[in-house]
């Protein structure tokens, strides 16, 4: 039983610290290496496309269960803690009604890994 609450701890967690440092990489105060980091997990956690495939049996699942928490570590480790305790408090509720309607930052991610494919697919 301590196994599973703490995965759902962690999951709740989760939950709150990703878009918490989806945040903090819009705040001024963020430093510009946090803001590197930050982009990196947020890119990596909506993107379709992960190191390990999710179809590869157990090895698919590993990245999402220790490379984006791990990413997400760091950066809260680079962010100052007064900043991400803000972000947290605001990211908390952010889903209160719903799901955030700025769908339109997934465009970048989109066009990335199209101009990814083509390129590999073209050449």
């Amino acid at each position: 039983m301590n196994i599973k609450m703490s995965i759902k701890k962690r999951a709740s967690e989760l939950k709150i610290n990703l878009p918490a440092v989806f945040l903090a990489l819009k705040e001024k105060e963020t430093p510009v290496l946090a803001k590197c980091l930050a982009a990196i997990t947020i890119v990596y956690a909506l993107s379709p496309i992960d190191l390990i495939p999710d179809f590869i049996p157990v090895l698919g699942y590993l990245d999402d269960i220790i490379l984006l928490p791990a990413l997400i570590a760091c950066t809260i480790k680079l962010i100052p803690n007064e900043v991400m305790e803000t972000c947290r408090s605001k990211s908390q509720n952010l889903w209160k009604d719903g799901k955030p309607k700025k769908w339109y930052y997934s465009i970048p991610i989109i066009v990335i890994w199209v101009l990814i494919l083509c390129s590999i697919f073209l050449f």
